[in-house]
């Protein structure tokens, strides 16, 4: 009989080690720290060396229409965005430097400091038009992966790191096979949903002798005032040299 056990214990024993080999292991290879994964989505959105946009910002709230045409001039996480039409707005300008921000108009003697929190237009704030640096405003944590409008994407946990980003919270879902941003939901930090965006990247631009997307389209609806639904087209994107003087506070309130 121990002879009997003894034998059928070596078996089992056997059997549980090929069990235990053929369970798949995690691929540790795939797995991107959620700030690699945000420098990327970022560059998609003109946090990058130098590079211009226009965009075509509508905003309908309810039976009304709004528009602005905007000229966004961007290296790195500095902005400048020049109002071009209509003619009411035309030269005003929003000038942000290292997430502080400020309104420059003709005929004010002085820049104003501005949030990029506040109301742009419609649901879209003034840190909405300028590049992102995500992957520097916010402690990200990945929380789990979903599929938005057929693509495998990351989900991550978004929460300002520093009291000057446009949002207190943001849940990102990135493309894992082309790591842009493709949806955000905007919450406060108690976790209540104030606006959400898609994001389309119709636009390729060369970096590091590789192609890599940029953004075409963003949509934000807003959660909280219904009927209001934003959107921004960007057009004519150019990388090109960006000098210090297009950033300079000084130069711009002459």
């Amino acid at each position: 009989m121990d002879k009997l056990e003894s034998e059928m214990g070596r078996i089992l024993f056997i059997l549980l080690s090929i069990s235990m080999i053929s369970i798949p292991l995690p691929c540790l290879s795939d797995e991107i720290p959620p700030k690699v994964i945000l420098a990327h989505a970022d560059r998609s959105r003109g946090n990058i060396g130098g590079i211009e946009w226009i965009i075509d910002l509508e905003s309908r709230e309810g039976e009304e229409l709004h528009k602005r045409k905007i000229l966004v001039k961007a290296r790195g996480n500095n902005s400048l965005a020049e109002f071009i039409a209509p003619p009411k707005v035309k030269g005003q300008k929003i000038l942000m430097l290292d997430r502080n921000m400020w309104f420059i108009k003709p005929g004010l003697r002085k820049p104003v400091p501005i949030s990029p929190r506040q109301k742009l237009m419609g649901g879209a704030s003034n840190g909405d038009i300028a590049s992102t640096d995500y992957a520097g405003d916010y402690k990200a944590e990945l929380v789990t992966e979903e599929v938005f409008q057929g693509e495998p994407c990351h989900v991550l946990d978004l929460n300002a790191a520093n009291k000057n980003t446009t949002y207190s919270r943001i849940r990102y879902w990135v493309s894992k096979k082309r790591l842009v941003g493709v949806k955000a939901d905007f919450l406060t930090i108690s976790g209540k949903l104030l606006k959400s965006a898609v994001f389309e990247y119709g636009h390729s631009i060369p970096f590091q002798d590789a192609s890599i997307p940029f953004i075409s389209k963003m949509i934000i609806t807003d959660e909280v005032v219904k009927n209001t639904v934003t959107t921004l087209v960007y057009t004519q994107v150019n990388l090109k040299n960006i000098p210090d003087a297009a950033f300079n506070l000084n130069l711009l309130r002459r």
